[in-house]
């Protein structure tokens, strides 16, 4: 789901501390040591000019100046970002930055989503929100992704910051509901809860009940990921006090009858949940079901749909009275077919974000393309993931989509079988492509009508997506794909490669020709220790570098360790394995101002 970060460029630092030569430096910078330079700007100016400064990149960019400016603007950031939670202490970030309101943290790789690590591997919130508690008792915001968060965390935010006002936590794991039940009732001037693909516990906790009596300041409120029942009624009396709710996303134990009556105290809601989107209620012969085609008709406002997770399709016309508004729309739960699709998306003039299952086939995908001349992005999911799988979509809803969605920015399209063609047809087609992301989810899978590697749709796509910054690629791949992406590949900061490639040279095109590559994921790659020796130049640019499943050794992670003792080499192994022999599973590499962290698991060598 949602990557902004990755959207905006900024300097290669998770948590950017100013270089030895900057704090030597004069106020302008020059060294030249001029009085009247040096007072151009006295750092109340530039500290009225900074508040104005938003953008992580900039901010960071400044910082860099001189040892004035960077003591400004340490003084007026109130939001701080950090990529990875161990690439700086907690003590390092708060004695830095003292005005702190809201804090962006991110822990675990992303592979971890993929159940590609051991779940306890770390990334515990529990030592930021003590240092936070310290040094910033008026923080409002907190934003976790990939964490783990335990109760106590919650409870630690709920009482020592008076003030909390937002917590959003993305694909983070550890809580319960009642963690959640502490932290609501005692946060009472809350406006945001958003628990995104997160794991929680079910310790049968009435969590809803505990928001505190009263008019509520709440703005957004995302469920849907509790895998558990909630009280209804306390939940409805929850919104009907909350007049200011513009997002509500509810799990699948929320019926649409439920939805309805919800609806119908909130028509105020832009981005709406549906939860399951089917009946639970045993309805009495002769009762009349509620209007839900009305319902929607009177949410105006309404611009974000999703939902859907046990659906009846007899339900879905309920919709249509919306579908003019929207601009986003999320199908990635609702297995529908093209036909079921189409009297839907026909009427999404204005869609720009669009997420379906690939169970609406090419089929579908022509009749997105036939409609939403204005889609920024479209993601594709499998509804069978097995590499063995039938593939209902192809080249052929790839290149409908290119043909008639020509303002695209981002794709994720899953598939089992793609041609060059095709990919080259959409570099063409759709030049302002950020995001590309193909996954041919058979391995070492060929141009199904040339039987050629998939090189020259790739090279076509890095060659002709000048903006392009994210990119991942599969199928059957040779070295030839990496020279490509070295060669001009100039603007790509995050690369995922899943069998790909010859030799070492592959490793050694993208590391020594990409000089933006912030986030590097490989698996099942024949790279090895020499491979990795070619981006020493590189690594302290970089966020991270996971590699799985390829041919490194220990011996070749140490020397990287030797060579760069400001890089944190951790070789994984399963939890339940021994170390038997040379062979490395899995490598996580990222930079870091404090060294090996101190709670590593038995499983996690750090050399």
């Amino acid at each position: 789901m949602s990557e902004d970060d990755d959207r905006q460029q900024s300097p290669p630092s998770d948590l950017e501390f100013v270089s030895n030569k900057a704090r030597n430096c004069n106020a302008t910078g020059s060294g030249s040591g001029n009085p009247e330079f040096q007072s151009a700007y006295p750092d109340q100016v530039l500290e009225n000019v900074l508040h104005f400064l938003t953008s992580k990149r900039d901010r960071n960019a400044v910082s860099l100046v001189c040892k004035s400016w960077y003591r400004v603007e340490a003084l007026t950031r109130s939001e701080l970002f950090i990529g990875n939670c161990y690439a700086v202490s907690p003590a390092r970030a708060t004695a830095r930055f003292a005005r702190v309101r809201a804090l962006h943290l991110k822990g675990k790789p992303r592979f971890a989503d993929f159940n590609m690590m051991p779940s306890d591997w770390g990334a515990h919130f529990n030592p930021w929100a003590l240092a936070m508690a310290k040094a910033y008792p008026w923080l409002e915001k907190v934003h976790l992704k990939r964490m783990s968060v335990t109760d106590d965390d919650l409870a630690t935010l709920a009482e020592l910051f008076l003030g909390f006002k937002e917590l959003v936590l993305v694909c983070c794991d550890g809580f319960g509901t009642s963690g959640l039940a502490i932290f609501v009732n005692k946060c009472r001037q809350l406006k945001v809860l958003d628990l995104i693909e997160s794991e929680s516990s079910d310790d049968e906790a009435d969590w809803i009940s505990c928001f505190p009596e009263g008019e509520s300041h709440l703005e957004s409120l995302i469920f849907d990921c509790v895998e558990c029942h909630i009280n209804f009624e306390a939940l409805e009396r929850l919104v009907a006090r909350s007049p200011s709710l513009k997002k509500l996303r509810l799990n699948r134990y929320v019926s649409i009858g439920q939805l309805y009556r919800l609806m119908v105290r909130a028509p105020q809601l832009t981005h709406l949940g549906t939860g399951s989107f089917s009946s639970s209620e045993i309805a009495g012969q002769g009762d009349q079901e509620p209007d839900y085609v009305n319902a929607f008709a009177a949410c105006k406002t309404l611009v974000c749909l999703s939902g859907f997770r046990e659906i009846i399709l007899d339900y879905l016309p309920a919709i249509y009275p919306v579908c003019a508004n929207l601009t986003s729309l999320n199908f990635s739960y609702a297995n529908i077919t093209a036909e079921q699709l189409k009297p839907i998306i026909s009427k999404c003039h204005k869609l720009q974000v669009f997420w379906v299952l690939d169970s609406i086939c090419d089929e579908g995908l022509q009749a997105v393309a036939a409609t939403c001349k204005e889609l920024r992005e479209l993601r594709v999911f499998p509804v069978d993931a097995r590499e063995d799988s039938d593939g209902p979509v192809s080249e052929v809803g790839l290149q409908a989509i290119s043909e008639g969605c020509r303002k695209l920015q981002s794709i994720l399209y899953f598939c089992q079988q793609m041609t060059n063609a095709a990919v080259i047809t959409m570099s063409k087609n759709c030049p302002d492509l950020v995001v590309f992301r193909l996954c041919i989810m058979g391995r070492h899978r060929a141009d199904h009508v040339t039987g050629e590697p998939m090189d020259d749709g790739f090279g076509a796509i890095v060659m002709n997506c000048k903006k392009l910054t994210r990119l991942a690629v599969s199928g059957l791949l040779t070295d030839k794909v990496f020279d490509y992406i070295g060669r001009h590949g100039k603007l790509v900061r995050t690369l995922s490669v899943a069998f790909a490639g010859d030799s070492d040279m592959g490793l050694k095109y993208v590391l020594e020709g990409c000089p933006q590559l912030q986030k590097f994921e490989i698996r099942d790659s024949p790279f090895g220790d020499a491979a990795l020796r070619s981006g020493l130049h590189h690594y302290y640019n970089m966020r991270f570098l996971w590699m799985s499943s390829c041919r490194l050794t220990r011996r070749g992670c140490q020397e990287i360790a030797r060579a760069m003792p400001r890089l944190v080499v951790e070789v994984i192994r399963s939890a339940d394995e021994e170390e038997v022999d040379d062979a490395v599973e899995i490598l996580y590499m990222y930079r870091s101002l404090e060294g090996p962290r101190t709670d590593a698991p038995k499983f996690v060598t750090i050399s």
